[in-house]
């Protein structure tokens, strides 16, 4: 088959490899424009444009298909299939109409829960136990399409944003090259359409949002700082200093304390009460520093130290 691939990000590349390794003519690659990057600020490709580099194929980077030019583009390529992971753009009917079988998308939830931006994160933010990979048919809705192929993995009590994410973008991978191949031989699975009931939506992350709320339960912010690892990264005032929060689990508490209170700190870790129960902090980072454990941050703060 004649592919289009559309995706942008590092989660994107596995699947790309995947429709790579199987056979089928990938015509072009589509990703998201250069964005600037980094402390100066110069545009960088994403990761799916540096592996279609380096794969010698033809890359696209429209702003958008709403001109006639870009959806003609799209129609000179004469795609049978059109592969979406993480693209970055909401595509129209015009542009789903193109290829010949359609446009199948990668979506990293079990869907209809957490259709949306950031379903890793959210799935991990709001306790689930398990997520997975869902294979789509794309229509205009939002992550609305009927389901051909789903994969379920559980979700670690310490499972953070980024550990979830290259679980899920191989497990993507899988389910693509599955695809491909039942696609192929006439054997792709009825789609299912996705239920009416349990639909939740993974809106993308803001970094406010990184924010610890110490008035909300200690699990709850545990959760957060999981899922905010590696991005955006949870952040509290502690002592009068702001800290990112790289690493923390939730602990009971005993007696009545006051949300944001230290009430104990040494080599363990720096617990801090909450709306219910203690977060203790267990790697942190300063401004302009590195991710140091909560030991080697009172060694620089002995004013926090509790017995």
């Amino acid at each position: 088959m004649r592919i289009v691939f559309a995706g942008t990000p590092e989660f994107a590349v596995p699947c790309l490899d995947a429709v790579l390794a199987s056979g089928h003519q990938i015509v072009a690659v589509y990703t998201q424009p250069d964005r600037p990057a980094g402390r100066g600020r110069a545009l960088a490709a994403s990761p799916v444009k540096q592996r279609a580099i380096a794969a010698g194929l033809p890359i696209e980077q429209p702003e958008n298909f709403k001109s006639v030019a870009s959806r003609q583009r799209l129609v000179d390529y004469q795609p049978e299939l059109m592969i979406v992971v993480a693209y970055g753009l909401i595509l129209s009917q015009k542009v789903l109409d193109v290829p010949l079988h359609g446009c199948l998308n990668v979506h990293a939830s079990l869907l209809p829960r957490w259709r949306g931006a950031a379903p890793i994160q959210r799935a991990i933010a709001a306790g689930d136990s398990e997520t997975g990979v869902c294979l789509m048919r794309m229509e205009k809705g939002l992550d609305t399409g009927p389901v051909y192929l789903r994969r379920a993995l559980p979700i670690a009590s310490d499972e953070t944003g980024g550990r979830l994410h290259d679980r899920l973008s191989a497990l993507g991978a899988e389910l693509v090259a599955e695809g491909l191949h039942h696609l192929a031989s006439g054997t792709l699975p009825a789609a299912q359409a996705q239920s009416e009931h349990g639909v939740y939506y993974a809106h993308k992350l803001v970094k406010r949002e990184a924010v610890l709320d110490l008035e909300r339960p200690a699990i709850e912010l545990e959760r957060q700082v999981r899922a905010f690892t590696p991005w955006p990264v949870a952040e509290l005032n502690l002592g009068g200093e702001r800290l990112r929060v790289h690493a923390a689990t939730a602990l009971a508490a005993t007696g009545q304390r006051v949300p944001g209170e230290i009430t104990h700190a040494d080599r363990d870790g720096i617990d801090i009460a909450t709306g219910a129960g203690v977060l203790r902090l267990l790697r942190v980072q300063r401004d302009g520093g590195r991710p140091i454990t909560a030991q080697e941050y009172l060694n620089a703060r002995s004013d926090l130290r509790r017995a």
